[in-house]
C-alpha cells in the first residue's frame, strides 16, 4: 500500500490500482469510510453518508472489473457531491431545514453520468442554504476548514472543498454560480473547476440564477478534475441551455506545457486595496513559475472588472428571489436569517435596475471576450483573502464600506467568469505565513477548458502546493 494511504491517492491513481486489482472496489470504499468516522465529526463535510449502497455499488464494481467489463478511469473510484444535487432514493437537502426529508426519484444528469462511469457515491455534501453565501446557522453542522479549524472553507460548496481537502473522498462536485466551486478550491487548498456555461447540464441541481449556475469539480490535482470533466461534459436534452457543441479530449493536452502561451494578468486586480498583500505576491511569484516555464505574461486591463460583483448580486438575487418567491411567502421562518434578508432585499430590486445590470453584464463580457483575442488564459487571484474565521463571516455589517468589501469586493473575482459564462479553474498557489492556502485563478475563453488545464496543469507539476495535506 503506498506510504499515505489509499484515501490519500489522486483520483486517477487509484483507477489504476483499481483496473490492475492492486486494490479492490470494496476496500476503497471501506478505507474511505472509516477516514470519514475518524475525521468528518471535526470538519462537517458530510451532510448524508451512504455507507452500505456505497459497499453494494463497490461490490459489483469488483465483479464487473473482475470479468473484463472495467467501465474507465472512474471505474470503482469513491465520489460525494453537494447536496444540491438529485439523488435518486437518497435524500437531497439544499442545506435547509426546508428540504430535510426530501428524497427525489431521480438522480441529477451529473451524477447519472459518474454512475455511468463506474463511480461509487459516498454521500452528500455540507453547503450555504439554497448555495447562498453567508449561512448563519447551518442546520446540518457548521463545515470547518481542514487547515485550522476556526476559519471557513468558502462557500458555498463548503463540503466539496473540505472533502476533498481532507481526503474523505477521491473527488467531489460541487456547483458555481459566483465562485462556489472556486472559493472553496482556493481556501481549502484544492482544484475547483467552473466550466463554461453550458458545458455540464445542470438537469437536478436546485436552481440559483438561470444564467450563470455551473456544475463543477473539486479535486486533489488538476488531471483528477479532467478527468472528472472528461464523464459529465456534453449536452443533455434535459437542460435545453446545454451545449450541443462536442466535447474536448481534455487529458491529452495536460502534459503540453505552456511554451508559447499569452498568459494575461488582470491589471486593476493589482491596485485593489481589498486584495491582501500576501495572496498578490503568491500569485505574482506564479506568474513567475509559469513566464519560466515559457510562457508570455502580459498584463492586460479590464475596465468594468470591478463592477462585476454588485452586477453578480443584482442579477443573481433577483433570479433567486423569483425561483424562491412561493416557499419564500408559504415558509419565511425557516430559511435562514442570511439567506431570507438576501432574498427579500432582492425582492424589492427595481426592474429598470436589473435589465441596466444586464446590459452593463453584456458590456463586461465583451471586453473579456477582446482580451482573450490577445492572450490565451487570464491569471487573477481567485480569493481577495485566505479563509476567514467563521465568526468573522457571520459578522453583522458594520457600514456601506463593510458590505462593499465583503459582499462586492470578495465577488469582483470570481463573477467575472460566471456573468461572461467563461470557464475559470482555481488551482493551489502558496500558503500564508499562518498556514493557509492561496489559489490562482486561471480562466479562458468560452468551451476551451483544455487549454485552461493545461495551463493549470503545468504549474501544478511545476510546484509541490498540491501534494500538501491538512493535519487533522
Amino acid at each position: 500500500m503506498p506510504e499515505l494511504g489509499l484515501p490519500f491517492q489522486t483520483a486517477a491513481r487509484l483507477g489504476v490500482m483499481l483496473r490492475s486489482k492492486q486494490v479492490s472496489p470494496v476496500e476503497l470504499v471501506q478505507a474511505y469510510l472509516d477516514r470519514i468516522d475518524l475525521v468528518d465529526p471535526k470538519v462537517r463535510a458530510y451532510i448524508t453518508v451512504c455507507g452500505e449502497e456505497a459497499l453494494a455499488s463497490a461490490r459489483e464494481a469488483e465483479a464487473a472489473i473482475a470479468q473484463g467489463r472495467h467501465l474507465g478511469p472512474l471505474h470503482g473510484v469513491p465520489i460525494a457531491v453537494k447536496d444540491q444535487y438529485n439523488t435518486r432514493g437518497l435524500r437531497t437537502t439544499m442545506g435547509s431545514r426546508i428540504y430535510s426529508d426530501h428524497v427525489p426519484e431521480e438522480d441529477a444528469t451529473v451524477v447519472l453520468r459518474l454512475r455511468q462511469a463506474g463511480a461509487i457515491l459516498l454521500g452528500k455534501l455540507n453547503m450555504t442554504e439554497f448555495a447562498f453565501g453567508d449561512t448563519r446557522e447551518y442546520v446540518f453542522g457548521t463545515p470547518r476548514n481542514p487547515w485550522d479549524l476556526s476559519r471557513s472553507p468558502g462557500m458555498s460548496s463548503s463540503g466539496s472543498g473540505i472533502a476533498a481537502a481532507a481526503s474523505l473522498c477521491a473527488a467531489t462536485m460541487g456547483e458555481d454560480t459566483g465562485g462556489s466551486v472556486r472559493l472553496p478550491a482556493a481556501m481549502c487548498g484544492v482544484v475547483g473547476l467552473k466550466p463554461t456555461f453550458g458545458r455540464v447540464s445542470r438537469h437536478g441541481v436546485f436552481p440559483m440564477c438561470w444564467s450563470m449556475d455551473t456544475p463543477g469539480p473539486l479535486t486533489r490535482t488538476v488531471e483528477d478534475c479532467a478527468l472528472v470533466l472528461q464523464a459529465i461534459a456534453g449536452h443533455d436534452p434535459q437542460d435545453r441551455l446545454s451545449s450541443r457543441r462536442p466535447v474536448d479530449d481534455y487529458l491529452s493536452p495536460l502534459k503540453k506545457g505552456v511554451k508559447g502561451l499569452r498568459v494575461g494578468y488582470v491589471q486593476q486586480i493589482t491596485e485593489w486595496d481589498v486584495v491582501e498583500e500576501e495572496t498578490q505576491q503568491a500569485v505574482k511569484a506564479s506568474l513567475q513559475v509559469l513566464e519560466g516555464l515559457g510562457a508570455e505574461v502580459t498584463t492586460i486591463s479590464i475596465p468594468l472588472i470591478g463592477m462585476a460583483g454588485p452586477l453578480y448580486i443584482a442579477i443573481c438575487d433577483s433570479d433567486a428571489a423569483d425561483t424562491h418567491e412561493g416557499l419564500l411567502r408559504r415558509r419565511a421562518r425557516d430559511y435562514d436569517v442570511a439567506t431570507r434578508t438576501r432574498l427579500f432585499a432582492a425582492s424589492l430590486l427595481p426592474a429598470a435596475l436589473y435589465h441596466r445590470a444586464q446590459r452593463a453584464r453584456e458590456l463586461l463580457r465583451r471586453q473579456m471576450l477582446e482580451v482573450l483575442t490577445r492572450v490565451d488564459v487570464l491569471v487573477s487571484p481567485v480569493s481577495a483573502e485566505p479563509a476567514p474565521e467563521i465568526e468573522e463571516v457571520a459578522r453583522t455589517f458594520a457600514s456601506e464600506d463593510d458590505v462593499r468589501d465583503r459582499i462586492f469586493g470578495a465577488r469582483a473575482l470570481t463573477t467575472p467568469y460566471n456573468l461572461s459564462g467563461l470557464p475559470a479553474v482555481s488551482v493551489p498557489c502558496g500558503f500564508t505565513r499562518s498556514g493557509l492556502p492561496i489559489g490562482m485563478q486561471i480562466g479562458g475563453r468560452a468551451f476551451d477548458e483544455a487549454t485552461v488545464l493545461q495551463v493549470a496543469s503545468a504549474y501544478e507539476q511545476a510546484t509541490d502546493w498540491h501534494t500538501r495535506h491538512p493535519e487533522i
